[in-house]
């Protein structure tokens, strides 16, 4: 029994979906994303509340009911209300500027790097040290998120680099040899 995909899904006002042929397409506020959802499962959409069930009980089936109900729960949270991811930049000199559309992150390199939006991706950058990554696509949101923080991993020894917001960066201890010994 599947605890997620036994859900049903509430459809909030100003939103409206539509289920055809297993292409799930939502509208909102914010934009219109469509998914392809698998062709075995069963999508209802009634009186503004969309449930997903499983054919049968079979493993492919039980292992797809929970991701399809998920995947279009995000799809009308993401048309609604939206999704960001905040990131935190640590280090001397290290810092982050918005130029037009794109950044410029001063990362400890010879150059300056520059992050240009995929479409439908916004960033905001509140502080220079901080970077916000906002859409309506959950997963491209937290793809474009995890793109920025590989440009300069947070290192260990000073937590130097970029992290997530709460994120928790385990610190090691530096060198510890014995002084003065001959």
């Amino acid at each position: 029994m599947s605890r997620i995909g036994n859900k049903a899904i509430v459809v909030p006002a100003g939103v409206t979906v539509d289920i055809n042929d297993n292409v799930v397409t939502v509208k909102g506020a914010k934009g219109e994303l469509s998914r392809p959802i698998n062709k075995e499962m069963i999508i209802k959409l009634e009186a503004s509340v969309v449930t997903v069930e499983r054919p049968s009980d079979n493993k492919i089936h039980k292992s797809m009911h929970g991701l399809s109900r998920t995947l279009i729960a995000n799809m009308i949270t993401g048309v609604s209300a939206g999704y960001a991811k905040t990131l935190e930049i640590a280090g001397v000199g290290y810092r982050v500027a918005k130029t037009g559309d794109n950044l410029s992150l001063t990362l400890g390199f010879s150059h300056p790097v520059v992050v240009e939006p995929p479409p439908g991706i916004n960033f905001d950058v509140p502080a220079p040290n901080r970077i916000v990554v906002s859409g309506i696509n959950k997963e491209t949101v937290g793809a474009v998120a995890a793109q920025i923080r590989t440009l300069r991993k947070p290192e260990p020894y000073k937590g130097k680099g970029i992290k997530y917001e709460g994120e928790h960066i385990r610190r090691k201890a530096g060198k510890t040899g014995a002084k003065g010994k001959k």
